[in-house]
């Protein structure tokens, strides 16, 4: 019993997840990268617990429309320090004068087919959505949580922005855990 109470900590940290979408809000990019979203943006990380992290994103213009985006992280539990690089692209759109981040990324399982002995490893296209607003050297983000609704599968773009739009009216649909604010900063040597 006690070789996994280290589980329960990890456990509530995993609880909050950002909602992972099959479709953006848009069918594809339409609106122009933004110069001033490219950099490096540096934040900080804290939960409330002893969990502490650090986060950069190293953001850079891949198209006219399309952001290439570079997560870097590094979190320290205890005296444990966990690196994590995470490689997606994005693009904007806006809901209501908010202005989103659709960040494309991709999910790997192991799915048991029928006859077969091993599973085989299914990669899939997902996408996290991110309010966002920029001041200066300043970026907030905020990231629609997975519990913001019941519905999961959602086909079409125009639904997600529709759906978005009635429970945001009803509820607060970010992750607090995945909100964070950014301050633009030349990029360090290291990175």
């Amino acid at each position: 019993m006690l070789k996994l109470i280290w589980l329960l900590p990890l456990s509530l940290f995993l609880y909050a997840c950002p909602y992972e979408s099959m479709v953006p809000l848009e069918k594809r990019p339409v609106e122009p990268v933004d110069s001033n979203l490219v950099g490096f943006w540096y934040g900080i990380v804290k939960d409330g617990s002893d969990y502490f992290g650090i986060e950069a994103l190293e953001v850079s213009k891949q198209s006219d429309s399309v952001y290439s985006i570079i997560r870097y992280g590094k979190a320290v539990k205890g005296d444990m320090i966990l690196p994590d690089t995470s490689y997606f692209t994005g693009f904007t759109s806006w809901i209501d004068g908010q202005q989103f981040m659709n960040i494309r990324g991709s999910v790997t399982y192991a799915e048991q087919r029928k006859g077969k002995k091993s599973p085989e490893l299914v990669t899939h296209t997902v996408y996290y959505l991110s309010a966002f607003s920029r001041s200066t050297d300043t970026l907030q983000v905020k990231t629609i949580t997975e519990t913001f609704s019941t519905q999961k599968t959602i086909q079409r773009s125009e639904d997600l922005k529709k759906l978005i739009i009635e429970m945001a009216q009803r509820k607060n649909i970010y992750d607090d855990l995945y909100s964070l604010s950014y301050r633009k900063i030349p990029k360090p040597a290291s990175f």
